[in-house]
């Protein structure tokens, strides 16, 4: 079964930086896609950022240029890099990692951290 700890969260004012972190525990798994998700209050749950096993990144556009994402393969690691937070992307924030077993049966797999706040104020 993976499990997902994320950490990181917290407030911060206008124009700040906060770094999200997010460790997979796979067992006999690998990870193929990583990426962030957040959800503010009354509404959907949307994607942020995403990283591919080539490390290949796609952004929202409201993130593009003031986020950044990363992956440590060796630590089965994700990380989310926030500069001139705007308190618009107040929300919580969920770690998603999709992968397959290594064992069989070979079976996917889409798991979700807890979520972590991150609160910008004005």
């Amino acid at each position: 079964q993976v499990q997902l700890v994320e950490s990181g969260g917290g407030l911060v004012q206008a124009g700040g930086s906060l770094r999200l972190s997010c460790t997979a525990s796979i067992g006999r798994a690998s990870i193929n896609a990583m990426g962030w998700y957040r959800q503010a209050p009354g509404k959907q749950r949307e994607l942020v950022a995403a990283i591919s096993s080539g490390a290949t990144t796609n952004y929202t556009d409201s993130v593009k240029g003031r986020f950044t994402i990363s992956r440590d393969n060796a630590k089965n690691a994700v990380y989310l890099q926030m500069n001139r937070l705007k308190p618009e992307d107040t929300a919580v924030y969920y770690c998603n990692v999709q992968g397959r077993t290594t064992i069989w049966p070979i079976r996917s797999y889409d798991s979700w951290g807890q979520g972590t706040q991150v609160t910008v104020s004005s």
